[in-house]
């Protein structure tokens, strides 16, 4: 089965593909796009012939390494974020960080800016600097 046949299946059809593939049924409330997709990764998966213990001996120990869901921001990342319905968007240079056309020397700042309340900029913009 190609990727592009299971989002083209039933709800029925999602159903059964997922109980052969994963052996048990789908959770109840999971919608029939998201189970395509999961079904997807998991033909894949199949098909790389990988043992599944190794991928999550791998998932367990990067999950216990990152404390937190921020990145670092390095130079050349562009960091976008959506405050009261406008997107903001930061790009992160070696002089500091461009936002609207000028070079500002801390995330806090801008964050600040945006918002009009103190802010840690980092958290703002989801990135470890």
């Amino acid at each position: 089965m190609r990727h592009g046949d299971f989002e083209r299946l039933s709800r029925e059809e999602l159903i059964e593909c997922w109980t052969e593939m994963i052996g048990s049924a789908p959770p109840p409330k999971l919608r029939s796009p998201m189970m395509a997709k999961i079904l997807i990764c998991e033909h894949q998966w199949q098909a790389s012939g990988r043992p599944r213990a190794t991928l999550v001996r791998r998932l367990r120990r990067l999950a216990r390494a990152a404390p937190d869901s921020a990145l670092p921001a390095g130079n050349g990342q562009r960091l976008v974020r959506e405050w009261n319905g406008v997107e903001h968007t930061v790009d992160v240079t070696e002089a500091g960080y461009l936002w609207n056309g000028k070079t500002w020397r801390s995330l806090s700042a801008i964050a600040k800016e945006i918002t009009g309340t103190k802010w840690s900029g980092p958290r703002f913009f989801g990135v470890q600097t």
